[in-house]
C-alpha cells in the first residue's frame, strides 16, 4: 500500500514522495515532521538546532510512555534517554514544553546530542533530489533553483524554498499523516511483537475512563461477594473503594479490554502504575478474580457488552466457565505480552507489603 501525496504541476512531488525509501532509522521521519510543524509556527527560516529538539520533542512520548524500540543504532532513544534521566526533563510534560527544556540546555553535551543529527540528516533528505549522497554537493546545490529542493540549506539554519512554501502550508495535515503513517510502518518493522504502534506515536489528549466496565461489570462481582482483597497489597477491596488496574500496563497493550483489568487498591494502582505484574506472584491470583467475576456477570446479564471482550482469548463465552484448561488460554495470552513488554523496557513491579 502506497501514500500518495498531492500532485503539484510545478514542483517534484516524486522526489518527496520517495524521501522514506531504504530507511534504516527515525531520523527522516521526525526531521520532515518537525520542519512542517516549525513552518507553520516560525516561518519558512529555521534553525536547525530547532529541528533537531522538536525531532526528540516528538518522539519524547513514543519513548518514554509507551517504550516502543527505535533500534540499538537510533541516535533519538539515546538523546531522549539522556534529557530524561541526567538532565531530569520530566516525562509527562507536553511536546511543546520538553522541546523548551531540550532548548535552554547549553552545555557542551547536551549541544552534543543535539547536533549529532547535523551530521547525516539534513542533507540525507535532499538525496532524491540529487541521486547521491554528497554532503558537500547538495549543501553547495540546495538553492540551485533548476533543482527545486524542498529547502536552502545552510550551516546552521534552512530556509523553505517558496516554491515549496505554499505547498507545505495548504498540505500540512496530509503531509504530517505521511509522516506518521510511514513512521508507523518503519516502527511495527521493528517492533513485531508490539500492539497498536499508530497510536502510540502521539501523547494522546485524554485517556478513557473506566467507568463502564466498573458500572456494567465489577460492580455486578462486587454486589455479590461483599469484599475482595487486592491481589498485590491484600488490603480489603469493597465496591466503595476499590479502583481498576490494568494487568498488563496500558502503555503496552493501549486498551481497556477487561480481561485485562483487576480491582485493586487505589494507592497500588497508583504505585503500580507502567509496571508488569511478576506471573509467578499474581497470576493464580488474577485468574481466580477473573474467572469469578466472569461467571458472577455472565450468570446475571449475559447481554453484557462488556463479556465480549472475552471472545479475544476465547472462541466462546461458555470455555471460560469451563473445567478445561480456560487458565491454560489465559496465561497463555498474557505471558507473552509480559515478555515482550519487559524486552521493550517496562519494569517489573515490587510491592510493598
Amino acid at each position: 500500500m502506497k501514500f500518495n501525496l498531492p500532485e503539484n504541476e510545478t514542483l517534484p512531488v516524486q522526489f518527496l514522495s520517495s524521501t522514506f525509501n531504504n530507511t534504516s532509522a527515525t531520523y527522516k521521519y521526525y526531521w520532515f515532521l518537525s520542519i512542517i510543524q516549525l513552518l507553520e509556527e516560525e516561518g519558512s527560516k529555521i534553525g536547525k538546532n530547532k529541528i533537531f529538539a522538536r525531532m526528540l520533542a516528538n518522539a519524547w512520548y513514543t519513548v518514554n510512555f509507551f517504550k516502543v524500540s527505535f533500534g540499538k543504532q537510533d541516535k533519538i532513544q539515546d538523546a531522549i534517554v539522556y534529557f530524561l534521566e541526567e538532565k531530569k526533563i520530566p516525562v509527562d510534560l507536553s511536546l511543546d514544553r520538553v522541546w523548551e527544556k531540550i532548548l535552554s540546555f547549553k552545555d557542551s553535551k547536551s549541544l552534543s546530542k543535539v547536533l549529532h543529527f547535523d551530521k547525516q540528516v539534513p542533507h540525507w533528505f535532499l538525496s532524491p533530489w540529487f541521486g547521491e549522497l554528497n554532503k558537500r554537493h547538495i549543501y553547495l546545490n540546495s538553492s540551485d533553483p533548476e533543482r527545486k529542493c524542498l529547502y536552502f540549506l545552510n550551516s546552521d539554519y534552512l530556509e523553505i524554498n517558496p516554491e515549496w512554501k505554499d505547498y507545505l502550508l495548504k498540505n500540512a495535515s496530509i503531509l504530517k499523516d505521511f509522516c506518521f503513517w510511514n513512521l508507523s510502518l518503519f516502527l511495527q518493522k521493528h517492533n513485531p511483537n508490539v500492539p497498536d504502534i499508530p497510536n502510540k506515536l502521539i501523547k494522546p489528549i485524554s485517556r478513557t475512563g473506566l467507568t463502564r466496565q466498573k458500572r456494567n461489570f465489577w460492580n455486578y462481582y462486587f454486589e455479590e461477594v461483599g469484599e475482595q482483597k487486592c491481589i498485590y497489597s491484600d488490603e480489603k477491596l469493597t465496591i466503595e473503594n476499590y479502583a481498576l488496574d490494568h494487568f498488563v500496563p496500558y502503555n503496552f497493550v493501549s486498551h481497556d479490554l477487561n480481561w485485562n483489568l483487576i480491582p485493586a487498591h487505589s494507592s497500588v494502582n497508583s504505585s503500580k502504575s507502567d509496571k508488569l505484574p511478576k506471573l509467578s506472584d499474581f497470576f493464580d491470583a488474577f485468574f481466580e478474580i477473573q474467572q469469578r467475576s466472569f461467571e458472577i456477570v455472565f450468570r446475571r446479564n449475559v447481554n453484557s457488552k462488556i463479556i465480549e471482550d472475552y471472545l479475544t482469548v476465547f472462541p466462546s463465552l461458555e470455555e471460560f466457565t469451563s473445567e478445561d484448561g480456560p487458565k491454560a488460554r489465559f496465561r497463555e495470552t498474557i505471558e507473552p505480552l509480559i515478555t515482550i513488554a519487559h524486552n521493550n523496557g517496562f519494569q517489573f513491579y515490587e510491592p510493598k507489603r
